[in-house]
C-alpha cells in the first residue's frame, strides 16, 4: 500500500518499505529464494576468500585501503551518500578484479573513473545478440562487463535485477557478442520478450557509470 512517511528502505518483522515512481510504499515481507546457482555460489567463494585476504594483508596496506575508502562517496537506495569502510572497499575492487580475471590485489590501487561507453547498439534476435559499442576498441587495460536481465514482458519499463553475463577482454574490439553466454544461462531469446542490458568499463579493479537499456527480441 502507499503510504506517507519519512523515506524507508528495508524491513522489520513481515513488512517491507521501498519506493518505486508513484512513492512510497509497503508490502508483506517476501522470504529470499535461494537457488544455489553456479553464478551466485562463484560470487559467493569470492566475497569469502577476499573477506579471509583481508586479514592476512599488513596494517600499511590496510590503512591505504581505508584512506582510499574514505576518498570517495557513494549513494544509497534512500539516495543518501556514505563512505565505504576499508574492508568494503577491498572486497569492492578485488570481487571487480576476480570477476575480470585478474589477480587480487593487496596495496589499494590510485582512484580512477572508467567512464562509460559513448554508444551501444544492440542486435537482438533468437539466434544472435551482440552489441556493437564505441569507443573502439576500449583502451589499454579496459574491459567491458555486460550485464543482462530474465526475459521479461515487452510492457515492462523497469528492472531491478541485472546478472553479470560476460567479461571482455582488455582493449576488445566492438562488437562484444553475448549469443552463447545469454542462451546457455538464460534460454534460447523468445520472440517479443524484453531482455534488459547494462554495460559498464572496468580498469583496475573500478567500475564506470552504467550505460543502460532494453531491447524487445525480434
Amino acid at each position: 500500500m502507499k503510504i506517507l512517511d519519512i523515506p524507508q528502505s528495508g524491513s522489520v518483522a513481515g513488512v517491507t518499505s521501498s519506493r518505486n515512481r508513484f512513492g512510497q510504499y509497503r508490502r508483506s515481507r517476501a522470504i529470499p529464494v535461494n537457488p544455489n546457482t553456479g553464478p551466485q555460489g562463484t560470487v559467493r567463494a569470492r566475497l569469502g576468500n577476499n573477506a579471509a585476504g583481508w586479514r592476512t594483508i599488513t596494517a600499511a596496506q590496510r590503512a591505504g585501503w581505508i584512506d582510499l575508502a574514505n576518498a570517495f562517496t557513494r549513494t544509497n537506495s534512500l539516495g543518501e551518500t556514505y563512505s565505504m569502510t576499508g574492508f568494503q572497499c577491498y572486497c569492492l575492487i578485488n570481487n571487480n578484479n576476480q570477476a575480470a580475471g585478474n589477480a587480487v590485489v593487496a596495496d589499494c590501487p590510485a582512484l580512477v573513473t572508467p567512464g562509460t561507453l559513448l554508444t551501444a547498439v544492440v542486435t537482438l534476435t533468437a539466434a544472435a545478440f551482440s552489441v556493437a559499442y564505441t569507443t573502439t576498441p576500449l583502451a589499454a587495460g579496459v574491459r567491458l562487463f555486460s550485464y543482462v536481465s530474465l526475459q521479461r514482458s515487452a510492457g515492462r519499463n523497469f528492472e531491478g535485477d541485472f546478472r553479470l553475463l560476460a567479461v571482455s577482454a582488455a582493449a576488445a574490439a566492438s562488437p562484444a557478442v553475448l549469443t552463447t553466454a545469454y542462451t546457455t544461462r538464460f534460454g534460447v531469446p523468445i520472440v517479443g520478450n524484453r531482455i534488459f542490458m547494462a554495460f559498464r568499463l572496468y580498469q583496475t579493479g573500478w567500475l564506470g557509470a552504467p550505460l543502460t537499456m532494453s531491447q524487445v527480441v525480434a
